[in-house]
């Protein structure tokens, strides 16, 4: 799979794609116009091997909710992203079997060295 995962209203998203130079062989999706799947959000688990990795706590959601006072499990994690897009961090890029999740310079980072020794 080779899938980068964005919100296509999300600068930061927009700044990331560009600076890796994701060529037409990465399939962008826009998680707001096209959620996520069970199957791709399962496929996400098993590259990251949580579901908490792939969660956004930046979430306008998740402060509504008031959900950082309750002990979610990894079940909860996926059902959440499952119900609304905002709860997926971003972006992810999948190429493979290698997942970078988040926009933290150190991922990110990690994503250009990735592509550099490809």
């Amino acid at each position: 799979m080779r899938v980068f995962f964005y919100l296509s209203s999300c600068d930061t998203c927009k700044r990331i794609m560009k600076d890796l130079h994701l060529d037409s062989s990465i399939e962008k999706i826009d998680i707001k116009k096209k959620p996520l799947t069970e199957s791709q959000i399962d496929e996400l688990y098993k590259l990251s091997q949580s579901y908490e990795a792939i969660f956004s706590k930046r979430a306008q959601l998740y402060k509504q909710k008031d959900l950082k006072d309750q002990a979610l499990k990894d079940k909860d994690y996926r059902d959440l992203i499952l119900e609304h897009y905002t709860f997926l961090k971003r972006p992810i890029l999948v190429y493979g079997k290698n997942i970078f999740i988040g926009n933290s310079s150190r991922v990110i980072e990690a994503a250009k060295v990735f592509f550099d020794e490809q």
